[in-house]
């Protein structure tokens, strides 16, 4: 085995978006100047996944509140739509909306690939056909620079045929402070070998607040490990003399709500399910109608109650969702709190209990966390919601790379010491 294997309000919310993101046509040109020259530090973008904005002020995140006092926090980091994990956390490390990147959803299907994506099918979502742009690692090692990624969505696959220098196979049976110390041991290696950019992914307050919902006791128990784990990668640096060569970028991918028995629809109370294909259900429901059923198929769902029923060109322009053949003909999007079902699924699943996400990413419950600090990064400033696009050509500045074309603008994230 090799070593490196080893060591691997709408109008409102839109104006805000418009603000710190140009369209993908406008931002073209400017994508390519060359990002601000300064000392590169070593960045560490820790991901903690389901951590809604809101859990920072919780008692146990008290580490986390102490690195956001002596850095930079967003109010909330809105995510990409829809609000789920392995969409945003390709759109954090690509700076790409999810109809431009192509992972529209933690579940898919491409007629040219003739496979279904899904975020637990290893062999299938390392094809990389599936995989579109340039996500952070690849663009610094295509620059000549050193990266790690550990379980970051995406790391331990070969995108655009590139691999980080150093990276991990997903494996969640890892405990998460082996995972800190690995970080640790990486910066820790002599210059000529240690990584300049790192990227770790940490699942515990996702699959919490899924089990219990957000505002559970258990959810508690999650915020106080994950902020230990933030404590322990703080502490680990000021005892190897790091502190004031490490940028920290804390992120999640999106928020969480609480969904039960009681908001549920049922499809196939209003149209037959042997009419389409419902590639994903909840909470955007993707729906592909039979040959020469779509019009039909159109009309009964606009008869469901608690949803939104979406033609893919007429899906509001606001979450950018249109462009992508993986976008299936008909989108439909369920209500804060509501599950999109069918009988024949609750009776094999279960009633929705506990908490879920993938709603409208504008809604305060999916804002998720942002939170940076570190030699390069400004004391003391909380920022307004910003759009996660943006995350990418911070991350470019801080390693003081070139990136690749993207939805982000390096001005809406302008966190940096001058």
């Amino acid at each position: 085995m090799s070593a490196r294997v080893l060591a691997c309000g709408v109008l409102v919310w839109t104006v805000v978006l418009l603000v710190g993101c140009a369209t993908w046509g406008a931002q073209r040109g400017s994508r390519a100047a060359p990002a601000e020259q300064h000392t590169p530090h070593a960045t560490v973008l820790l991901s903690l996944d389901g951590f809604r904005a809101d859990y920072l002020a919780r008692p146990s995140a008290v580490r986390l509140r102490a690195l956001a006092a002596r850095g930079v926090r967003a109010e909330r980091l809105v995510p990409a739509f829809p609000s789920k994990t392995f969409p945003n956390h390709y759109t954090l490390v690509s700076g790409l909306h999810p109809e431009h990147h192509g992972i529209v959803a933690n579940t898919m299907r491409d007629a040219r690939i003739g496979t279904t994506f899904t975020i637990g099918d290893t062999n299938v979502a390392r094809d990389p056909r599936w995989w579109g742009g340039e996500p952070i690692w690849n663009t610094a090692e295509r620059q000549g620079m050193r990266t790690a990624g550990f379980f970051w969505p995406g790391s331990d696959y070969a995108i655009n045929g590139r691999f980080p220098t150093y990276y991990r196979p997903y494996d969640g049976r890892v405990p998460n402070t082996q995972r800190v110390q690995q970080v640790l041991e990486w910066l820790a290696l002599p210059p000529e070998r240690a990584p300049r950019f790192i990227a770790m992914y940490v699942s515990t307050t996702d699959d919490v607040g899924h089990s219990y919902g957000p505002s559970a006791p258990q959810v508690d128990s999650a915020i106080a490990h994950v902020d230990s784990l933030v404590g322990a990668l703080v502490d680990g640096l000021a005892t190897r003399g790091l502190s004031g060569q490490v940028n920290l970028v804390i992120v999640s991918d999106h928020g969480m709500t609480e969904i039960d028995s009681t908001r549920v629809v049922r499809l196939d109370e209003y149209v037959s399910l042997d009419d389409m294909e419902v590639v994903d259900w909840m909470p955007v429901a993707a729906i592909t109608p039979a040959p020469g059923r779509l019009a039909d198929v159109y009309r009964a769902l606009q008869r469901v109650p608690h949803v939104q029923v979406f033609l893919k060109d007429s899906v509001p322009a606001r979450y950018r969702y249109r462009a992508h053949p993986r976008i299936t003909p008909i989108v439909l999007l369920a209500d804060e709190g509501w599950t999109i079902s069918s009988t024949e699924r609750l009776q094999r699943l279960g009633m929705p209990r506990g908490g879920t996400h993938g709603y409208d990413n504008f809604l305060p419950s999916m804002g998720a966390l942002f939170v940076a600090a570190g030699p390069d990064i400004q004391l003391g400033r909380v920022i307004g919601p910003v759009a996660n696009v943006h995350v990418y050509p911070l991350l470019a500045r801080l390693l003081g790379i070139t990136p690749a074309p993207n939805d982000g603008s390096p001005d809406s994230l302008a966190i940096l010491r001058r």
